[in-house]
């Protein structure tokens, strides 16, 4: 039997459209991250890139479980000297709640050139809306 691979033709890519009310953020960038990657697809390969768009509304309704609302750090480094700085999850999503669903999906992506371009692939916006109505997205 002979294994078959998919060229670069012959991969199509679909359009998620994900709601991120009230679930759990570590949760929903497992499910955005396998479909970025094109796990959920039959013809995955590891070493392909046969991933699907996503686009995640509501993101500053997602869910920080327990006490990580107040104690969970996010750091930023500017690369200068004493350029650390760490801000907690609530002042992140006061200033930027997008940071919070695509830094989670970021993490789950492989960190090599294939992670980078596949995570371009993600839109995330902080309402209901987006103007991606154009594609046709899958709603789940």
């Amino acid at each position: 039997m002979k294994t078959t691979f998919l060229k670069e033709a012959e991969i199509t890519r679909d359009w998620y459209v994900l709601d991120a009310t009230g679930q759990p953020a570590g949760r929903l960038a497992v499910r955005i991250a396998n479909i970025m990657r094109g796990k959920n697809k039959p013809a995955y390969a590891p070493h392909l890139d046969t991933g699907d768009f996503v686009v995640v509304v509501n993101a500053e309704k997602v869910k920080l479980t327990g006490s990580k609302e107040t104690k969970k750090i996010y750091k930023n480094y500017t690369g200068y000297p004493s350029g650390l700085n760490e801000y907690t999850a609530e002042t992140i999503r006061a200033k930027n709640p997008t940071r919070i669903v695509s830094q989670a999906v970021r993490g789950m992506l492989p960190k090599t050139r294939q992670g980078r371009k596949v995570f371009r692939r993600l839109h995330v916006y902080a309402g209901p809306d987006h103007p991606h109505e154009a594609q046709k997205p899958i709603t789940t």
